[in-house]
């Protein structure tokens, strides 16, 4: 038989790349792309040698492949694809050839014939190897609950923030948007019901606004063993984020332009004017008052004959544009030789807002954001065995806002609230308020509504915030093979700081209310007109954060036994203001071990500390420990289940903690009270002086007991691969206020370590993926189902079972059981009395759950069921010849929400409210039998608008989260002007949504900023 054998000979590979706009970037040397590529080859011409194949290896979108390995099943030398991603192999026809690159599918192919193409699918990652704290690890010898997402997954979502490409990706992980305010739209996540810890390549940040194309993974770390090296900070597991780096190729350019329309997902449906006073008029009936609209004004408001007097304005449509543009540019370049790698990119994000804004204005209302982003990513191989890496990032943020303004500081960035407050006013505003405009063209409103929410929107001037955030990481990596062969050591120093400011330009406003008179239309003014103020700049956030970490790593085989080993110090001090500093110091190591990658065996623990607890109390050890089996790799199996790749049984259990310090509250502090003024005259002013809530000296950080049981089964090849796991989690020493306390002592009580919650659930994942000569597909879905019980808090005294808060659940909602409505007079005098409270027909009447009679505190209960929330994800999509098409579908089931207030309950405001479509089906006498809502009211109802079930609504929902479909050019045309590839697509986010109700969004509702729809497109060029 002809073995495998290449003759090559020599080639320098030079590459040198110069962009405009690359900013911070142009300070280092570009000239790395220079380094000598010793690794490229170049093959000698073949067609001569019998039994040789050769051809061109490409990804999907047509880019040569460098560097694919390519040998014999049978064994021999490895050989690799030139830069031109061709190749050529001594086989003979009907051997096996195994093509393998990192980060694609591995493929299998009988030769046969002298040219073999191929086109590779990236998944090779999620197959191979998995990510953890501090390294990676082979998949097969991982017993670890840990999940990744790669980068296609994540730039087919149009975000500006990386937590909502995330929804629906892996399990364990869920997500909620509560808001659209651009620049503020990232979802909140939790991991198993905690809050994760984020990792931006092994560097603890919370970084969510970030460009998803510079990422390589993000991956979740779940169990105790996956985070126990977090010491202080692994209960709520983590999240790691690594960026991409350049690898040895000739050097690669990209430029993505894309650009969409954002349109709201669902807004609430308020009445017209004619509606809106027909029902006012019934609400002032029901509660026994006089009407005040004749019907000589219900017939004007139907008409729309006195648009002054009689205004029917739809505040949303005038306020709001039907879509707002988002656009992104994105600029990356990558390569290097055996020398020097790099990766540089830079990006341009610009999301405006729903505001409309007037042609009057000089400068601009609406709610814009605009994000500017430069990374470097650069290693250095200094000499052959060490090498120094430098990771730059540097991010500016610029908002606009209307100068209705309330600001705050969110997550390190400013957060105008005054958005808020125009949608609080859209939703609360009735269509009959007042005119818009008068017909003099001055803005309308009268004594009772005195900021015409126009107005608000674009005549209160405006408001800039502006954020800077910049971080530097230098590490030095030393490999001592020449001592100890796998044995390695680095040092790592990195700072990251933070500033954020806004500035107020703000300006009053007046409105006017028209009448009509015998001489005309007089107008009654009601505010002042104002000038834009010069306006000053507040410093809402300050933040420094500087990590340093010396870590030393061990990885060696001793014939079919195999450790790895890796230990870590490290200490990261976090300045806010000028706080005193928040300092972690932590001692960690990891011990794995396994025999054939059959038997598998790790322990990992940390010794932590943080300054915020009391002296000698500072340090705690987390340990955890983990055993996993796979029984595929015994010889009953793998000699006779050849379709059976892996089958790992698993388990792991640890101590992890969490820091929830507060600000050195083991001391006790004094603070100035009440003054008063002593002495003749004006006197002087002395404060008084008073206690701050009472010390805690014996405060601890939390602690949670975490266990892990998993399955990993991958078949035929590991193409369909599946994961089961259940965790049992629970949380304990938490800080809570006991219930118990007493005001006697006339000062607050502290948080203390008192809690327990216990977390359970299941977690499951299955793939598979495939292809048919060129046609690439994928299926792979995931669910999460999370049950999170109060197993004990110091809660007072309460006499019934159904009231008690332990043995519910964490987010359980509490109030009265609606038994329907009261029908007539005789229902109301057979029914239980409310304490306070005379109800009439149409009430919601409530369960007397004790049999007293009298509905009260002591009829209170739990609302929700106590099932587990599930959440999942499922998505596909294929690639062939070209076209490429991906979709997600998200969702949650057995979930709930609380839907009162001021988009829900009719005239409220001391009945100046808005009221909506849900009011229309409201109880009468004659619709009594069909009614969904209770009979109206103008104001605040005690007994209606009490918490209970009768306001609980499905929060269950099915996403058609993200679909992209994109089409990339044969190779054959883009070498023709050039290029590499170039790539056609169109995405979107959140397209449609199934769900229990159409009156408002699952997850964004009520008065809040609405999540947004994006339909987008662009294109990607390489070079």
């Amino acid at each position: 038989m002809m073995k495998p054998y290449l003759k090559v000979k020599g080639r320098q590979v030079y590459g040198k790349f110069l962009i405009k706009g690359l900013m911070i970037a142009m300070l280092f040397p570009i000239s790395l792309s220079a380094q000598t590529n010793k690794g490229s080859k170049e093959t000698i011409n073949s067609t001569d040698i019998p039994g040789v194949v050769k051809g061109k290896l490409t990804n999907i979108y047509g880019e040569p492949l460098f560097g694919v390995n390519i040998r014999s099943k049978t064994g021999g030398p490895v050989v690799s694809s030139d830069n031109k991603g061709e190749y050529s192999l001594m086989i003979d026809s009907g051997e096996v050839a195994i093509f393998s690159l990192k980060g694609y599918l591995t493929q299998e192919v009988s030769v046969s014939g002298s040219k073999l193409d191929l086109i590779f699918t990236e998944s090779e990652k999620s197959q191979l190897s998995v990510y953890r704290l501090y390294d990676t690890q082979k998949k097969s010898t991982s017993i670890l609950s840990t999940e990744s997402v790669y980068t296609r997954d994540l730039i087919s979502s149009p975000v500006t923030a990386i937590n909502n490409a995330l929804t629906g990706r892996m399990s364990g992980l869920t997500t909620l948007q509560s808001t659209g305010i651009p620049g503020l739209d990232a979802a909140d996540f939790s991991l198993r019901g905690q809050n994760p810890t984020i990792l931006i390549n092994g560097v603890p940040r919370d970084v969510s606004s970030i460009d998803p194309e510079e990422i390589e993974s993000v991956t979740v770390l779940k169990d105790a063993l996956a985070t126990a090296m977090l010491g202080l900070r692994g209960s709520g597991g983590a999240i790691l984020i690594t960026t991409k780096k350049g690898e040895v190729g000739k050097q690669k350019i990209a430029f993505t332009a894309q650009t969409g329309l954002q349109t709201p997902i669902r807004l609430p449906k308020t009445l017209d004017a004619f509606n809106y006073a027909t029902l006012y008029n019934e609400a002032l009936s029901n509660d026994g008052k006089a009407t005040i609209y004749t019907p000589a004004d219900l017939e004007a408001y139907r008409t729309g004959s006195d648009p002054m007097g009689h205004p029917n304005v739809d505040w949303y449509k005038e306020v709001m544009r039907k879509n707002a543009p988002f656009t992104r540019y994105n600029l990356s370049t990558s390569g290097g030789g055996n020398s020097a790698r790099y990766f540089v990119a830079v990006d341009y994000l610009d999301q405006q807002g729903l505001l409309k804004t007037s042609d009057k204005n000089t400068y601009n209302t609406n709610s814009d954001f605009k994000r500017y982003i430069v990374r470097t990513n650069i290693d250095v191989d200094l000499n052959k065995n060490l090498t120094l890496n430098l990771n730059l990032f540097g991010r500016i943020e610029n908002g606009n806002a209307p100068g209705t303004s309330f600001i705050t500081s969110f997550g390190g960035r400013s957060v105008n609230l005054g958005i808020n407050a125009i949608f609080n006013s859209l939703a609360t505003t009735p269509n009959s308020a007042y005119p818009m405009f008068n017909p003099d063209g001055s803005l309308g409103g009268n004594k009772d509504f005195q900021n015409n929410v126009y107005g608000l929107s674009t005549q209160s001037g405006y408001t800039l915030s502006y954020m800077r955030d910049m971080s530097a990481d230098l590490s030095l990596k030393r490999t001592m093979d020449d001592l100890v062969k796998g044995l390695w050591i680095k040092g790592l120093v990195t700072f990251n700081t933070n500033l954020s400011e806004v500035t107020s330009r703000g300006k009053t406003f007046a409105v006017y209310q028209g009448m009509n008179g015998p001489s005309g239309i007089t107008y009654q003014r009601f505010g002042t007109e104002g000038t834009i103020s010069a306006g000053n700049s507040v410093n809402t956030n300050q933040y420094k954060n500087f990590y340093s970490e010396f870590s030393t790593g061990y990885d060696g085989s001793f014939g079919d036994h195999h450790v790895h080993a890796l230990a870590s110090a490290n200490v990261q001090n976090i300045s806010i203001y000028s706080d005193l500093p928040l300092t972690y110091n932590t001692l960690a190591g990891t011990l794995s071990y396994d025999y054939k990658e059959k038997y598998l065996a790790e322990v990992a623990m940390s010794y932590s500390g943080l300054n915020r607890y009391p002296d000698g109390k500072r340090y705690g050890l987390f340990p955890a420990v983990g055993l996993g089996w796979n029984i595929a790799k015994e010889h009953f199996i793998a000699d006779h289940v050849k379709w059976l790749t892996t089958l790992k049984l698993r388990s792991t259990y640890g101590r992890t903690g969490n820091a929830n310090a507060g600000y050195f509250v083991y001391n006790q502090y004094f603070a100035d009270g009440a003054g008063y003024y002593f002495g003749p005259g004006s006197g002087t002013f002395v404060f008084s002086v008073g206690d701050q809530t009472l010390a805690n000296p014996n405060i601890t950080w939390e602690k949670a007991a975490k266990f892990n049981l998993g399955i990993d089964v991958g078949l035929f090849n590991d193409k369909l691969t599946l994961t089961a796991e259940y965790y049992n989690n629970k949380f304990f020493d938490l800080m809570q206020t006991r219930g118990k306390s007493t005001s006697i002592i006339g000062n607050t009580y502290p948080f203390e370590n008192i809690g327990t919650t216990r977390y359970k659930g299941i977690d499951l994942t299955a793939s598979y993926r495939n292809h048919v000569n060129n046609f690439n597909y994928f299926l792979s879905g995931n669910v999460t189902s999370n049950n999170k019980i109060v197993e004990y808090q110091d809660e007072v005294f309460r006499e019934y079972d159904w009231m008690k808060r332990t043995g519910q659940r964490t987010d359980q909602t509490f109030g009265y059981l609606a038994n329907g409505f009261y029908q007539n007079a005789a229902d109301i005098t057979n029914s239980p009395k409310t304490v306070g409270y005379i109800p009439v027909p149409g009430d919601l009447k409530y369960k007397d759950l004790n049999n007293d009679g009298i509905i009260n505190q002591f009829d209170v209960t739990a609302l929700k069921n106590n099932k587990p929330m599930v959440y999942y994800g499922l998505s596909f999509g294929f690639d062939y010849k070209g076209f490429d098409f991906s979709a997600l579908l998200q969702g949650a089931a057995n979930r709930t929400v609380y839907m009162g207030g001021p988009t829900q309950w009719e005239f409220q405001n001391e009945g100046k409210g808005q009221a909506f479509e849900q009011h229309l089906n409201r109880w009468t006498p004659e619709t009594a039998g069909t009614a969904t809502y209770p009979r109206l009211s103008v104001g605040a109802n005690p007994n209606n608008q009490m918490t209970s079930s009768f306001w609980l609504r499905s929060g269950n929902y099915m996403r058609l989260k993200n679909l992209e479909v994109g089409y990339s050019l044969p190779q054959r045309l883009a070498a023709k002007v050039k290029l590499a590839s170039i790539r056609v697509f169109a995405n979107g986010m959140n397209l449609y949504t199934f769900s229990d109700s159409k009156d408002y969004d699952p997850e964004t509702f009520g008065v809040s900023y609405p999540a947004q729809r994006i339909v987008n497109a662009g294109i990607t060029i390489k070079l």
